[in-house]
């Protein structure tokens, strides 16, 4: 198999884990079992990956991670919105 496409599957699967979160959040509008720390530690890590990818010239890495970021800036964003 070739690397791109493995790198791109793996990367798609683990971007789309915090959708079924999201979509929860979103329809039951409560927030508060959600971490904020969680949430922000996460987005640091995957914008950090996103910064590797740029570096390595890897597009799978960047990809992958920026879609990841995306779903976990609105699920903060979410937070502050539904929190009580």
């Amino acid at each position: 198999m070739d690397e791109n496409i493995l790198g791109l599957v793996a990367g798609g699967i683990t971007s789309v884990a915090m959708l079924p979160q999201l979509i929860k959040v979103l329809k039951e509008k409560d927030v508060k079992d959600l971490s904020l720390l969680m949430i922000v530690v996460l987005i640091t890590g995957l914008s950090l990956w996103v910064w590797y990818g740029f570096m390595k010239d890897e597009l799978p890495i960047i990809l992958s991670n920026a879609f990841a970021v995306l779903v976990n800036i609105a699920l903060l964003i979410s937070y502050f919105k539904f929190r009580k």
